[in-house]
């Protein structure tokens, strides 16, 4: 595993690629915490497109927990179909609206405890909504973030929900706002599934898969 001298000259080259990443993001003008959340449900193995037909066709319908609840898994499931698992998530949909109204009064919570405890709702959606949503410090794994972390020996794990909880306390506080962004660049960029351009790569030297 990475020393926490090479953690943090990790991160410092990171942000020299991408310094305005440092700072806190504006706040999301209109952001809706609602439709984020099912979004990010819907978007469970969904490319980011087939992800926006679903969201939007169920919106047009219904975009809110009460008037989601109006349709029956059948519907829901007729609407969502771009997004495949659409029966499974049909169902997931309509627990975590019902829910949200019976813990929450409708209302999606923005602390981790809460939003873990919503049906459907694990450690990366939730790390991606109070990144993304409530514009809190927290670095969100995914599967270009977990390949990346445990490649260079940031941070181990077997699922994406083990490497985060292994990088959270690792990641320092001055480097906390950008540290998703930096590393989900650098697995789509450089440290790639299949083909990783290692020769180049900024972080070569501090990689342990170079010593394998």
């Amino acid at each position: 595993m990475l020393s926490t001298d090479a953690i943090e000259t990790l991160f410092h080259r990171l942000s020299e690629a991408a310094p305005e990443h440092l700072e806190a993001p504006q706040s999301k003008i209109g952001a809706n915490p609602f439709r984020s959340l099912i979004s990010v449900v819907l978007s469970a193995q969904s490319r980011d497109e087939m992800t926006a037909r679903a969201r939007d066709s169920l919106f047009a319908v219904a975009d809110t927990p009460e008037a989601i609840l109006a349709l029956d898994e059948r519907e829901i499931a007729g609407l969502i179909k771009a997004c495949g698992l659409y029966n499974m998530k049909a169902k997931s949909v309509r627990k975590l609206c019902a829910a949200l109204l019976d813990r929450h009064d409708g209302v999606v919570p923005s602390d981790r405890k809460s939003l873990e405890a919503l049906p459907g709702v694990g450690r990366k959606s939730t790390d991606i909504l109070l990144r993304f949503v409530f514009d809190q410090p927290v670095v969100a794994v995914d599967t270009h973030v977990n390949r990346v972390c445990n490649r260079l020996g940031l941070a181990r794990g077997k699922t994406e929900a083990q490497t985060a909880r292994d990088l959270e306390p690792k990641v320092p506080a001055k480097y906390a706002w950008g540290a998703h962004i930096w590393l989900l660049d650098h697995g789509k960029q450089v440290c790639k599934s299949r083909k990783p351009r290692c020769e180049g790569c900024r972080l070569s030297d501090l990689c342990e898969r170079n010593g394998l």
